[in-house]
């Protein structure tokens, strides 16, 4: 069973994060609407189960909320990971999202690094509550917990004679990191993907 749990309980959010890596239901609640979509395509898209139920200090901004609950994800993929025996370790995936074009690549390295590249000029707010600046620390967050290397490139994002579209940049890179992170957590060997002999 590779599982995690993780409760993560600070003055300023409660989080709880349930992971299975081999699939199940997903379930999603944050208290921002735009979130709660975003990790649901990680879930379903990642073929990962997902249980997040989370309370935060809304009432000041979004930031501790999306914050810690990228804390919590990446402390409960790093259980549910647990020794990697098996793992295909390396996972890669490009993703359209009409318009915009997203590059992820993952490492089950044990090391965290993050690198993120997304064009400048987004719009400051997708609904009322989702700070698009929020993006590269949810990413830098969830690797550094998760222990791996994550790299995420928006590729392309050009709209003819318009700002780039904030809704398909970070949808387009929830859905290419599930799909990379789907790509290096699946079993392919019996043993360590590692001339280490440790992840």
């Amino acid at each position: 069973m590779r599982t995690g749990r993780v409760e993560r309980v600070t003055k300023e959010t409660k989080v709880l994060v349930e992971l299975d890596l081999d699939g199940g239901p997903v379930t999603v609640s944050t208290g921002v609407g735009f979130y709660d979509h975003m990790l649901h395509q990680l879930g379903r898209h990642g073929g990962i189960g997902m249980n997040i139920a989370v309370e935060g200090d809304l009432h000041i901004d979004a930031h501790h909320t999306l914050e810690d609950t990228a804390i919590g994800l990446g402390d409960a993929f790093a259980e549910a990971a647990g020794d990697k025996i098996g793992v295909r370790r390396f996972g890669h995936a490009i993703v359209p999202l009409d318009e915009v074009l997203v590059q992820a690549v993952v490492d089950l390295s044990g090391r965290p690094y993050c690198v993120h590249e997304e064009p400048a000029g987004l719009a400051p707010l997708i609904g009322p509550a989702y700070p698009t600046s929020m993006t590269r620390h949810i990413w830098e967050s969830f690797a550094h917990h998760a222990r791996i290397t994550l790299h995420v490139t928006v590729q392309r994002a050009a709209r003819p004679g318009a700002q780039p579209d904030a809704h398909h940049v970070v949808e387009a890179q929830f859905k290419a990191v599930a799909r990379a992170l789907r790509d290096a957590i699946r079993i392919e060997g019996t043993d360590v993907p590692s001339t280490k002999g440790i992840l």
